[in-house]
C-alpha cells in the first residue's frame, strides 16, 4: 500500500509540475532530486571503499545545473565537468592514499555523469517548444513499463533475465516493453483527441508508429538503467540506495531508469533535429 500511495502522490506532483510549473520550478525540482540521488550514489560508492567528499559531490551537482541555465551556453557543462574532475583529482591526490587517488576521482566524476547530467536534461527538454508532451511521454512510458514488469514478473515470471537483478524475468521484461508502448500510444491518442477540440497541450506531430518505436527504445534504455543501478547496489552490498521514499527505497532507486532513458531521448531529439525527421 505504501508503494502505491507514494507512487500516486509523486506522479500527481510531477504531472502538475510539467503543465502548470514555471521554468525555475522545473529546474529547482530537478536539481534537488539530483542532489538527493547524488548523495545516495556517494554513499554507495563510499560503501565500496571510495572516499569521495560529500561537499564535492553536492557542489559539483549544483554547478552542473548552474551551467544549464539559459544565461549560459549549453556547451559550458563540459568544461565545468573537466574542472570538477581536476578539482577532485587534486583533492584526493593530496589527501588520500596514492593507491586510491585514481579510483576516487573516477568514481566521483562518474557520479556526476551518471546522476547529475541526465537530470539537467529534464528542464532542457521541458523548455523545448514541444517539451511538455515530450516529457510526459518519457515519464509515462518509463512508469508504465516499470509497473507492467513488476506485476507480470511477479505473477508469470519463470525465466531469469540477468544476474544483476535476480528478481527480474524475461516475462516481466517483455511485459514492460508492451506496457511502455501501450502507455505511449495512450498519450498520443489523447493528444489527437484534445487537438480535435482545439487544445494542443498534448499535440504530437509524429506518426503513431514513430511514437511506438520511440516508446520501445525508451523502455529498453529504462530497463538497462534499472539493471545497472542494481549492479551498483549489489557491488556495494545494499538492497536499496536509501529509505526516503516509503515502499520505494531511495531517490536513486526511483529515478534509475530515467538516468539512462533521458539521455537516450535527448540523443534521439538531436538526431531528429539534425536530419529533420520531425518533432513532438
Amino acid at each position: 500500500m505504501k508503494r502505491v500511495l507514494t507512487a500516486t502522490l509523486l506522479a500527481i506532483a510531477v504531472v502538475a509540475l510539467i503543465f502548470i510549473g514555471q521554468p525555475w520550478m522545473v529546474t529547482l525540482v530537478s536539481a534537488l532530486t539530483a542532489e538527493l540521488a547524488a548523495y545516495e550514489y556517494l554513499r554507495l560508492a563510499n560503501a565500496g571503499g571510495a572516499r569521495i567528499p560529500v561537499w564535492w559531490m553536492l557542489f559539483g551537482t549544483a554547478l552542473v545545473f548552474l551551467f544549464t541555465l539559459p544565461s549560459f551556453h549549453p556547451e559550458a557543462e563540459l568544461p565545468a565537468l573537466s574542472a570538477l574532475a581536476l578539482m577532485l583529482l587534486g583533492w584526493t591526490g593530496f589527501r588520500a592514499p596514492l593507491d586510491r587517488v585514481l579510483r576516487d576521482a573516477a568514481l566521483g566524476l562518474f557520479g556526476l555523469v551518471y546522476v547529475a547530467y541526465p537530470m539537467t536534461l529534464m528542464p532542457m527538454i521541458w523548455m523545448r517548444e514541444d517539451g511538455k508532451p515530450l516529457l510526459l511521454f518519457l515519464l509515462v512510458t518509463v512508469w508504465a513499463g516499470d509497473i507492467a514488469a513488476l506485476y507480470v514478473g511477479r505473477s508469470f515470471g519463470r525465466h531469469k533475465l540477468s544476474r544483476l537483478s535476480p528478481n527480474k524475468t524475461w516475462e516481466g521484461s517483455l511485459a514492460s516493453v508492451a506496457g511502455s508502448v501501450l502507455a505511449g500510444l495512450v498519450v498520443v491518442l489523447a493528444g489527437e483527441a484534445l487537438s480535435a477540440r482545439g487544445d494542443t497541450v498534448l499535440h504530437i506531430l509524429e506518426p503513431v508508429w514513430q511514437s511506438c518505436v520511440l516508446a520501445a527504445i525508451l523502455n529498453a534504455a529504462a530497463q538497462l538503467g534499472d539493471l545497472l543501478e542494481s549492479a551498483i547496489k549489489r557491488g556495494a552490498g545494499v538492497k536499496d540506495s536509501g529509505t526516503i521514499l516509503p515502499g520505494h527505497g531511495g531517490v536513486l532507486d526511483r529515478i534509475d531508469a530515467l538516468l539512462l532513458a533521458t539521455p537516450v531521448l535527448w540523443c534521439v531529439l538531436l538526431i531528429q533535429d539534425a536530419i529533420s525527421l520531425g518533432r513532438f
